[in-house]
């Protein structure tokens, strides 16, 4: 019945709409498995009710379950070929229908004699066990008479251990021997190698002192260039600036050198960095941007960390250099921005606004360095002012080298 049910179901998609009876219309349009659970005892009705619909599912279900047909065709008695029999009711159905039970028959026959054979081949098994067990005794009557000989062997095993003993401690001692002398031909050629490496260490030293002091020549010829070239605009846009307050006449002469002679002298004159105002007055800030030519340096994380420590150090970063970048280019201030990056494994990838440099010291040393670095870098009586909060740097570099200070609050108002 259930296979019956399933060839029918099966086929009963494969029926145009109109050959489907009124009750399984809706059972059509599912699944042939949900029809088959769902609609099962309809669909079994049908067929024993309407004549032509079973011919016409018979008629699919040969065409769709082809190996079944086959197997029918050839007189087989199976479930599948009594389903597709009752289907498609070909001449003798019924005769395969009841041979199918006989087969049930045979097989509950089938199956008592199994179990018989069953019954004799456990009795065999215990049979068979209890000759292993027999076997298990004498075995370990075997093995007891086998460890006594291996004791045997054991002694005289030792024995010759003993002698193999005896001979390989002679040979360790000739390895030994010639080891030793191996080790001396090989400390001699490490020394001659190292001698060479030694040799050769010297060479590449003396070449990159050689080096180094032609790079040293050059860079101070540019340096002293650029020196010279800074010194000079400084000096010539301080006079501009001056003639243009005072409105002094274009004159020449000895007049000119004297004024020269005072603007370089001030210019070398020392400056405290301190005045009326607080380190952290943002106008302090403007008046040091509106000297000609001023170089302002900016310890980095020395001022972001005094506003915006909550913050990480790309954000901070970022933060300072957008803030500086309209300020460079209102002034046309030299900006130059120094990050600590000692204790960095690698440099972060920063692209500088324009007008703005930044510096990262490099691994190992501090950021204070390269601010000493580029204020001495500077030539005397031009203007320089460090933007930190840091005394050291301030007491050590700023004063002393008559730089301005600038606390770092001062710059962070001024942004804000």
């Amino acid at each position: 019945r259930a296979r019956v049910v399933a060839y029918a179901a099966d086929a009963l998609g494969a029926l145009p709409a109109d050959h489907v009876p009124g009750p399984l219309k809706r059972a059509a349009l599912f699944t042939p498995q949900r029809r088959a659970r769902i609609a099962g005892e309809q669909i079994l009705d049908q067929l024993a009710a309407d004549e032509e619909f079973r011919e016409r599912i018979g008629v699919q279900a040969r065409a769709r379950q082809a190996d079944a047909a086959a197997r029918l065709a050839e007189g087989a008695v199976t479930v599948e070929t009594a389903a597709l029999a009752y289907l498609v009711q070909p001449a003798g159905w019924q005769e395969l229908v009841a041979g199918l039970g006989e087969s049930g028959s045979r097989a509950v026959d089938d199956s008592t004699r199994l179990a018989d054979e069953v019954l004799a081949l456990r009795r065999r098994l215990e049979a068979a066990l209890s000759e292993q067990a027999a076997l298990r005794r004498a075995a370990k009557e075997d093995l007891a008479a086998a460890k006594a000989d291996n004791a045997e062997l054991r002694r005289k095993l030792g024995d010759a251990r003993s002698q193999a003993k005896s001979a390989r401690a002679a040979a360790d001692r000739a390895t030994a021997d010639a080891l030793e002398r191996v080790g001396r031909l090989e400390a001699d050629l490490a020394s001659a190698q190292g001698e060479i490496r030694r040799l050769k260490t010297q060479v590449v030293a003396v070449e990159g002192e050689l080096a180094r002091a032609q790079r040293s020549v050059r860079a101070g010829r540019e340096e002293g260039t650029l020196r010279a070239r800074l010194l000079l605009d400084t000096l010539l846009q301080a006079g501009q600036g001056l003639r243009q307050e005072l409105g002094l006449p274009v004159v020449t002469g000895s007049p000119a050198d004297q004024v020269e002679a005072d603007l370089a002298e001030v210019g070398t004159r020392a400056s405290s960095g301190a005045g009326s105002r607080a380190s952290d007055d943002p106008a302090h800030v403007r008046e040091v941007l509106a000297l000609p030519q001023v170089h302002l340096i900016v310890d980095g994380y020395n001022v972001t960390r005094a506003e915006w420590d909550e913050t990480s150090l790309e954000s901070q970063r970022t933060r300072l250099l957008r803030g500086l970048a309209p300020l460079a280019a209102q002034t046309g201030a030299e900006v130059t921005v120094v990050f600590d990056g000692t204790n960095a494994e690698s440099r972060p990838l920063v692209q500088p606004p324009r007008g703005v440099r930044v510096l990262f010291s490099p691994r190992g040393v501090l950021a204070d360095d390269v601010i000493r670095d580029l204020v001495a870098a500077e030539p005397a009586g031009r203007p320089v002012a460090v933007v930190t909060s840091d005394q050291e740097i301030v007491r050590d570099v700023v004063r002393r080298s008559g730089v301005r200070a600038i606390g770092s609050r001062a710059l962070v108002r001024l942004l804000g």
